[in-house]
């Protein structure tokens, strides 16, 4: 396999987040009259910046796996980035983390609105794409991803367990458990339902699940490392707020030297997952490859 220099993968990524950019900006709602806020405030938290990692990595999948009709995925793509975008809104507010810094304009009153207006005109967005693919079939298999992995066997439980366990003692099992369906389980359904939508095989698609998991449990600890090492300004967000929080993570029960070696083992696990399967995107492994050395 070819390795791209970094510039030449800089440049990449760079226009995969653009093209994401346009789908984003079409997937919002057009045609808004009295309810104009509501619309306004979806628009800033969605476009308010961000790595679009999900739906990138959604595309990658599916072009991995012989995706040839890239209209057909975007409204998945759009709906994935409004469903992590919620999940940040509501995890700003005061009854959350209590952060300002990222989504704060509207006031927790439109921010509860706002998250709730995402989440619902993400599946309305994912519906409508559903509706209009050559093969059903497929859509409906990526809608059953998309909905399992964000609620309660996915994102929500992860939440929910997180939350009722801030400042308490947590278990390497529970830790485990918040990591892996708080944070793994949107990575997970992107890449599963960017396969789907391929028309990928179950076997397929349960092996592009272990590598979402793999990505988000290096992805989440890399997060706790930079909560500490960082900064705002580089980060786009508050930082110590683990700490302020009394959030037990990777560093605070396993050492900031050994959450370093899990980052790159869970990142090379993820990569040779990917390299043993039939088909080759290079891309897709560099990117996974650059969260190790992920700085914000």
């Amino acid at each position: 396999m070819t390795s791209m220099t970094q510039e030449q993968f800089q440049d990449a990524l760079n226009a995969r987040v653009s093209t994401i950019e346009k789908v984003l900006v079409s997937a919002l709602p057009k045609n808004i009259t009295k309810q104009k806020t509501i619309a306004d405030a979806m628009e800033y938290s969605l476009m308010a910046g961000g790595k679009r990692l999900r739906p990138m990595l959604m595309l990658e999948v599916y072009r991995l796996f012989g995706g040839s009709d890239e209209a057909e995925i975007e409204p998945f793509m759009a709906a994935i980035e409004m469903i992590h975008t919620y999940s940040l809104v509501h995890d700003d507010l005061p009854a959350m983390d209590n952060d300002e810094y990222r989504r704060g304009r509207y006031g927790e009153d439109m921010g509860i609105l706002a998250g709730d207006a995402l989440l619902n005109y993400a599946y309305e967005t994912a519906v409508e794409g559903a509706l209009k693919l050559k093969d059903p079939a497929n859509g409906l298999k990526a809608l059953q991803i998309l909905s399992r992995k964000a609620g309660v066997y996915g994102m929500v439980g992860g939440q929910v367990v997180d939350v009722e366990l801030t400042g308490k003692p947590i278990s390497e099992e529970q830790l485990d458990f918040i990591y892996r369906y708080k944070t793994s389980a949107l990575l997970e359904a992107s890449l599963m339902a960017g396969a789907a939508l391929a028309g990928a095989a179950e076997e397929e698609i349960a092996q592009i699940e272990c590598v979402g998991r793999l990505v988000g449990l290096a992805f989440q600890i890399q997060d706790d490392i930079l909560d500490l090492t960082s900064t705002a300004e580089e980060l786009g967000k508050p930082i110590g707020s683990d700490l302020r929080n009394e959030k037990t993570t990777y560093v605070s029960l396993y050492g900031m030297r050994e959450a370093e070696e899990a980052v790159e083992e869970y990142s090379k696990e993820a990569v040779e997952i990917l390299e043993n399967l039939s088909e080759e995107n290079e891309f897709l492994d560099q990117l996974i490859v650059s969260l190790i050395h992920r700085k914000k």
